[in-house]
């Protein structure tokens, strides 16, 4: 059979962890609008009869402002070494920029075959796009270019394609039901956080982290006590809301994503607290899984 692993990499808001969804029929990695959504590099399966490929979603490349910035540059660069083909998505509706350049910089792609995926195609013009293209030609010769619509579906048949054609003859490297490495906790957490994120604005969502306190496995429904994490006290007001109507809502949403993630009724528990700049401390850091270890 073939198998073998492929990156997912790109600039922030491009469409990754769309892309990566899409391509393995399971939604395993949270959207949402905002830049930066990605934090971990994520494994989403892929499996047919002939062919098992391992995608690595991974956090968006850019010039980092804060620790936390660093590190998820730093899971991408990782993810990018070792993998039998890199997939660089591309959003095509926006002209090459200082974002672009920096990934081409810092990025090493070059020692595998390469797909660009250019992504958002819908939104694009058909000149820009071909201009576009010209630019990432000068640099990547002998890349494969696709245009998709992730949202969509458009054209991840033919991502897949390309991608087996690319890839060795090996061995399954996972047992063929199961559809990404993230255990529940991870997933939880996640679901959590893409709430918070799709009821925030402006630089709140780039504050919060979701820490798990406890979860009761064995009580029926199952208990779950999670905080979020924000590094100033006006933030901790904002996720809360006027007479605690945002933090009921996330909550809402958040249990019944959950619930349908693990098919039982679900007691979830909120809370808010401050960790003043956690997003430099490589403790906190490291506590609320986030610290890149090599």
């Amino acid at each position: 059979m073939k198998s073998g692993f492929v990156a997912i990499l790109g600039r922030p808001n491009v469409g990754k962890s769309t892309l990566l969804n899409g391509l393995i029929n399971h939604n395993v990695s949270i959207v949402t609008d905002k830049s930066q959504t990605t934090r971990n590099n994520i494994i989403g399966i892929y499996n047919d009869e002939n062919t098992q490929i391992v995608f690595l979603d991974t956090p968006g490349i850019h010039k980092p402002k804060a620790q936390l910035g660093q590190e998820m540059n730093n899971m991408a660069y990782s993810a990018a070494h070792d993998v039998d083909v890199a997939i660089l998505v591309v959003d095509a509706s926006k002209p090459f920029g200082d974002g672009d350049t920096y990934i081409i910089d810092h990025l090493d792609i070059h020692h595998c075959p390469l797909i660009i995926v250019f992504n958002k195609i819908d939104l694009a013009r058909l000149d820009k796009t071909e201009e576009l293209k010209k630019t990432y030609r000068s640099f990547f010769k002998d890349a494969i270019f696709i245009d998709t619509v992730a949202k969509e579906g458009f054209n991840i048949d033919e991502i897949i394609k390309n991608v087996s054609s690319l890839l060795p003859e090996g061995p399954a490297y996972y047992p063929p039901e199961m559809i990404t490495d993230k255990d529940e906790i991870f997933r939880i957490k996640e679901i959590i956080r893409e709430k918070v994120l799709k009821s925030l604005r402006e630089e709140v969502p780039h504050s919060v982290a979701i820490y798990m306190e406890h979860i009761e496995w064995e009580k029926k429904p199952l208990q779950i006590l999670a905080s979020i994490i924000v590094e100033k006290d006006s933030q901790k007001g904002i996720v809360i809301g006027k007479g605690g109507q945002r933090i009921k809502e996330i909550g809402s949403k958040a249990r019944q994503s959950i619930e349908r993630l693990l098919n039982q009724h679900v007691y979830l528990e909120l809370k808010v607290k401050v960790d003043e700049d956690w997003r430099n401390a490589p403790s906190s850091l490291k506590e609320y899984g986030y610290k890149y270890e090599k």
